[in-house]
């Protein structure tokens, strides 16, 4: 894999990691480092901000042109901070800063590349596999640019996988680095749209082309496309509970201007700040914050090419560089506070969210105790932009995942898409009637009959259940299709799982409904163990864990059956996916 240095405003030298965040600061000329307590900048009170949050939609809007260029002209003039735009680094030293004006040169560049070189004319797709380098933020903006539809895939798809999505597409083009390439190499034969693939390598491949070379040739000056507000932008492939992957397709506004509302008041960016997002590259969580609302808001994107997670690696750059704002899974988390993070010193580190599923209580807890930090928590999907959040300056109440997002009416409805008194449980639901929130998803593309199960009266259904207390704040209980009905009772699994992880032998766990004779359907539990329990008599750590969760919640909830497994079955993006788990359960019966 190459990197290329020309037009860099940092060579790859190493870098004092050990340098304070203040420092770093204090040499630019920067205000002293914030404190933890700092107040919200964007954020003031939640119904003024949703009574004032009222976006413009033009009909024409191109984010590259109209957001990414407006802050290049504005720090030619002097009128933004002088933190960079874009601030990329790796375990082996290197790093890259590039200016918004950098950012704009080199994607130009790469834009004249994928017209001229690759042909490609504007709505034709683009299939992207790249991990967290430079380039991949590249290919994001020159595909605006030159209003190519990007489809982002992560570097853990297999074969089967990239095949269904080139096939389903019919990309025209692919782009991966040299990791990836026999696989797709092989696929190609059976890929009948494939014209044209650019490779990101040191060495030459047959039949791929040299991104670094074409761009090292290739003219700076680019004309952006004046794309429609609602023209095609990206597709995300979205797993459900059944079938293959759906493509989830996004318009220029819907993701362009609408995480406009993630980036001013979930993550409360200015252009003073550093945000980090550990998201992969091949998930929407990386739309969402690793590019539109981050640069919204003139911000730096900081980014750390980590092949793999890893704790020591996150709380040592979290130590080392000047990062103000950071969001990553609750998973990561989860992970972090046993590495103990009072060890390390978070100099400049203000603000920390979450999401992609529900954030355990005691995790909360357990993080603000060694660091002195709350996590707000968020609640979006890939079909659209922050539907909920706790918002810097709101009380954060543990086990909610905040208020509905100034973008959204969001409502607890029945299954007649009737609202449902505050406190009973329903359908979280998003208002589309009697106008559809522009920051929603344009279909599922080639799945008419898919996109209309999303919409029941006036609303579109997010798949979720919850409940919406007397204040106005949202409660997660579970999918659907996740929730157990036993002996007439309904059990969502997230609170038994919530139960579960505060036990010491409990690494990981997930909960579904098993057959009955009895009780129509039992709670059952797979459960990952935490090294120093793997060798434990079972049964008696069974009858342990299930004393736990009555004693923790109350006992109807509690698992009468639990399985040890090492693993539990994910989707790309690392959620549980407890259909395949239910599946298992319902051939045994």
């Amino acid at each position: 894999m190459r990197l290329f240095t020309f037009r860099c405003s940092v060579n790859f030298t190493k870098t004092d990691y050990k340098a304070s965040a203040s420092a770093w600061r204090r040499t630019r000329g920067l205000p002293a480092v914030r404190y933890k307590t700092s107040a919200p900048k964007n954020f003031t009170d939640y119904e003024s901000v949703k009574q004032t949050y009222k976006p413009r939609v033009p009909a024409q809007f191109n984010f590259a042109r109209d957001v990414l260029d407006v802050w290049e002209t504005k720090e030619k003039a002097n009128e933004k901070s002088s933190l960079p735009a874009f601030w990329w680094v790796n375990d082996d030293g290197r790093e890259i800063r590039w200016s918004f004006e950098e950012l704009g040169f080199h994607s130009r560049k790469l834009a004249n590349v994928l017209s001229e070189e690759c042909g490609l004319a504007r709505g034709d797709r683009v299939f992207l596999v790249l991990p967290r380098v430079p380039e991949w933020w590249l290919v994001n903006i020159a595909c605006l640019r030159t209003g190519a539809v990007l489809i982002p895939g992560t570097t853990q798809l297999t074969a089967r996988d990239i095949l269904h999505r080139l096939q389903v597409s019919g990309a025209k083009c692919v782009i991966t680095d040299e990791s990836m390439a026999p696989m797709l190499e092989a696929l190609t034969p059976q890929c009948a749209a494939l014209t044209s693939k650019l490779l990101l390598s040191s060495r030459a491949h047959s039949g791929w082309a040299d991104i670094t070379a074409l761009m090292g040739s290739a003219s700076a000056d680019h004309v952006c496309v004046d794309t429609r507000s609602d023209e095609p932008m990206t597709i995300f492939f979205t797993s459900g509970t059944t079938g293959s992957p759906k493509m989830t397709l996004h318009s220029h506004c819907s993701y362009g201007l609408g995480l406009t509302v993630n980036g001013r008041y979930w993550l409360d960016l200015t252009d003073s700040d550093v945000f980090w997002n550990t998201s992969d590259t091949g998930w929407a969580k990386s739309a969402w914050s690793s590019v539109f609302a981050v640069w919204t808001q003139g911000a730096c994107m900081f980014a750390h090419h980590m092949p793999r997670f890893n704790t020591q690696t996150v709380l040592k750059t979290l130590s080392s560089y000047p990062i103000s704002t950071f969001c990553t899974a609750p998973t990561a988390y989860r992970m972090l506070v046993q590495e103990d993070p009072s060890r390390f010193h978070f100099q400049a580190l203000e603000h920390c969210l979450s999401a992609g599923e529900p954030i355990n209580p005691e995790v909360m807890s357990k993080w603000r105790e060694l660091t002195g930090l709350d996590i707000y928590e968020g609640y979006g999907q890939t079909e659209t932009v922050l539907i909920a959040g706790t918002f810097k300056g709101m009380e954060i109440r543990p086990g909610s995942f905040g208020k509905a997002s100034p973008a959204y009416d969001v409502q607890v409805v029945d299954e007649e898409g009737h609202v449902v008194p505050r406190g009973t449980e329903g359908n979280l639901a998003i208002r589309v009637k009697p106008h559809k929130p522009f920051s929603l998803f344009t279909e599922y593309t080639g799945e008419p009959e898919k996109t209309a199960e999303c919409y029941h009266g006036d609303f579109y259904l997010t798949g979720d259940r919850g409940v919406m207390d007397q204040d106005g704040y949202l409660w997660f209980v579970g999918r659907a299709d996740d929730v157990i009905l036993s002996a007439g009772y309904r059990i969502g699994p997230f609170e038994v799982e919530n139960a579960l992880i505060e036990h010491k032998a409990v690494a990981e766990s997930a909960v579904v409904s098993s057959p009955d004779q009895v009780r129509g359907e039992v709670v059952k539990a797979f459960v990952v163990l935490t090294p120093e329990y793997k060798s434990r008599d079972q049964n008696e750590l069974i009858r342990e864990l299930q004393t736990h969760v009555k004693n923790v919640t109350a006992p109807y909830k509690y698992p009468r059956k639990i399985e040890f497994v090492d693993q539990l079955p994910k989707t790309v993006s690392g959620k549980i996916r407890r259909v395949e788990l239910r599946k298992k359960e319902l051939e045994k019966s």
